[in-house]
């Protein structure tokens, strides 16, 4: 049996990751619960989550009342005064709890569905309910995606592929198919299905979410790959490097084993 973790996370360590320079506003609980996904440490989000309502979250976005209106401003379709985020960079509780879902869902793909499956439950438990998935508004758009054409969400995942990868695409695609077909289709599916939606997290996010779900592994070419990628999917590289130094730094107060034979790979 697994020896008890200790916790790793503070209000001041998220603090430092909140105000970390060149990270972009709502970035740092996003590659926090995903780090701590990976990293099995399901039992930190709640942690997060409050630090995050506390602190990035507009005061009193996460009442009933408020998130009632803010169901009722998406069904209208009227100008997202409510659900945008305001000038000081702070968003709603519903967006942040959209966010955080959305990051530990793709980050199944790079750290296995058992670890998001334990780190969703455990959010879930610490969410109201009024703030919890619902699967008549679900702002990802998923179960109606299953009803269209296949060919349509195909093409977006390749070109989700095709721009991450950019112009080592092609030679990726091909590395994963002579491994195993079924390999390069199980990844042809991923992306199309689950990585290119980008309706809650971004192209940028979500390279965000591969990266801090890759270096807690010590899986240096995958993560030469993202890293690239995420510049590629419209980051900056102060951007990627104030990520990788956020995940890094948990994973060490983890005490993760690394591979020191190569260095964990930078951009």
């Amino acid at each position: 049996m697994q020896p008890k973790l200790k916790p790793i996370v503070s209000a001041a360590l998220l603090n430092k990751f909140r105000t970390t320079p060149n990270l972009p506003v709502g970035s740092w609980y996003l590659i926090t619960a995903v780090t701590l996904c990976v990293l099995n440490r399901p039992f930190e989000l709640p942690a997060v989550w409050n630090y995050a309502l506390a602190n990035s979250a507009i005061p009193g976005s996460d009442t009933e009342d408020y998130v009632r209106k803010q169901y009722q401003t998406e069904k209208l379709g009227t100008p997202q005064d409510i659900i945008s985020a305001r000038e000081d960079g702070r968003e709603t509780a519903l967006q942040i709890a959209r966010r955080i879902r959305e990051g530990l869902l793709k980050s199944a793909i790079i750290g296995g569905l058992p670890k998001a499956i334990n780190a969703l439950h455990t959010f879930r438990q610490c969410t109201p309910g009024h703030l919890q998935s619902d699967p008549n508004a679900s702002p990802t758009g998923r179960r109606s995606e299953l009803q269209q054409p296949a060919t349509a969400l195909l093409t977006r995942g390749a070109d989700f592929f095709d721009n991450t990868y950019g112009k080592i695409s092609r030679r990726v695609s091909s590395n994963l198919a002579n491994s195993y077909d079924d390999l390069g289709l199980t990844a042809q599916l991923l992306y199309s299905y689950i990585l290119s939606n980008t309706k809650v997290l971004t192209a940028k996010e979500t390279s965000f979410v591969l990266i801090a779900g890759l270096i807690p592994q010590d899986v240096n070419p995958q993560l030469k790959g993202h890293l690239k990628g995420a510049v590629n999917n419209g980051a900056t590289l102060e951007e990627v490097r104030a990520v990788r130094s956020i995940v890094l730094e948990l994973v060490e107060l983890h005490g993760v084993d690394w591979d020191r034979r190569e260095p964990v790979a930078k951009i």
